[in-house]
């Protein structure tokens, strides 16, 4: 496996083999018609312009696979071309792997050979017009940049932007993974929320008939059945009218169906009566103990919470509360509204609906979204649920 890597990384890439083919070819056409960079040398024959021009084609094949390794032997390669006639194709090939080598090479190399070559292209341009003290040494400074910093500093730019480019697109990539992470969170919590006021406001109603329903098979006598009944159809009615209302407002989301159809503290009491009559079969009594000063509003989030928590605590006590008194109590008090049901707890004869434990997490839920405090146990002979809500409009809106 290993062995399958490393051998298709160090496979030579197509353009870099036309690459290395050309510039050979170039360079024996050139050698050929005796076209030399330097004819006035004389050191090696001819012929030796040809071994550092073989050299450098090859290290073409490396330009990408081993770009450190490709500039090392292509600068030694250009260094003895120097000491033929000389290849300008050999040069030219020598400025391409100092270019790859920025291009390709680890960042470090990319950093340091720019910096590099500018200084060796001022210390060839100052050495040399020290030791010849002629103007034509300014043009063996220029070649020298020309071979060595310009190919470089091409390199830098092209991988700078290539980097540039690659973080904008991750950059990209990250945003639109946030986006849809919070397009989930939305539909999630707009699904949860959707499914509190499902529960609380059908549940109170289906637990209702539920109730009734078994009292009227269970018991076979004609007046408790018709006033089951009674109660069975007084309770789908209401509860279609609420199902009526929650579809209204999925399918036109208008503010002024929704000032219309939000409930308040103001209904609680015809709460009580509704839970009066349905758990009268029971032995269940239910009593209202308001303390809020008259006129003051709370905030409408807070309201519909308390609301749909004095809802489901009635349903709650409807299901499993023993005979007896069932106390609802509504308090403002320091920039807090605190809403509390207390239900007796123990067994109850007839008929029981079940449970699924969703309205106690529905419950917790609202009262956690508007940053308040929720309580729900037993608590010696009673069962009690306590929501404590911030009540000043600047808190529910922080």
């Amino acid at each position: 496996m290993d062995g399958t890597v490393t051998t298709k990384s160090l496979r030579p890439h197509r353009h870099d083999v036309i690459l290395a083919v050309v510039g050979l070819l170039a360079g024996l056409v050139m050698w050929s018609l005796g076209i030399y960079s330097s004819s006035n040398r004389h050191l090696l024959p001819e012929w030796a312009a040809l071994v550092p021009l073989a050299v450098l084609s090859a290290m073409e094949l490396l330009r990408r696979s081993m770009p450190s390794v490709a500039l090392a032997v292509g600068t030694v390669g250009v260094i003895a071309n120097e000491f033929t006639v000389g290849s300008l194709t050999t040069v030219l090939i020598f400025t391409d792997l100092m270019y790859a080598a920025v291009v390709y090479g680890g960042p470090a190399m990319a950093r340091r050979l720019p910096v590099s070559t500018g200084l060796i292209t001022v210390a060839v341009t100052i050495g040399f017009l020290a030791w010849l003290r002629t103007p034509e040494a300014l043009l063996i400074g220029v070649v020298t940049g020309l071979v060595s910093f310009a190919p470089a500093l091409t390199g830098a730019t092209l991988r700078n932007h290539r980097e540039a480019a690659v973080a904008a697109q991750l950059r990209a990539e990250q945003t639109a993974l946030l986006a849809e992470m919070d397009r989930s969170q939305a539909v999630a919590a707009e699904r949860a929320r959707m499914a509190r006021e499902l529960h609380d406001m059908v549940a109170n109603h289906l637990s209702a008939i539920a109730i009734h329903s078994t009292a009227a098979l269970s018991i076979d006598r004609a007046d408790t059945s018709r006033d089951a009944l009674g109660v069975i159809r007084e309770n789908s009615v209401q509860g279609l009218a609420e199902m009526r209302r929650l579809i209204g407002l999925l399918r036109d989301a208008g503010a002024e169906q929704e000032a219309v159809a939000m409930p308040s503290l103001d209904g609680v009491e015809a709460l009580l009566g509704r839970a009066r009559t349905n758990g009268s079969a029971s032995g269940l009594d239910f009593v209202l103990h308001e303390d809020r000063p008259p006129g003051e509003r709370v905030p409408a989030p807070v309201e519909l919470a308390a609301y749909r928590i004095v809802q489901e605590s009635l349903t709650n006590a409807l299901k499993h509360a023993a005979p007896g008194t069932v106390t609802v109590r509504v308090a403002r008090a320091d920039g807090q509204l605190t809403v509390a049901v207390e239900s007796p707890y123990g067994e109850r004869p007839g008929p029981r609906a079940p449970g699924s434990g969703a309205g106690l997490i529905g419950m917790r839920e609202r009262v956690e979204l508007l940053g308040g405090k929720f309580s729900a146990g037993r608590t010696g002979e009673l069962w009690q649920v306590r929501a404590t809500l911030p009540a000043d409009e600047k808190a529910v809106e922080a």
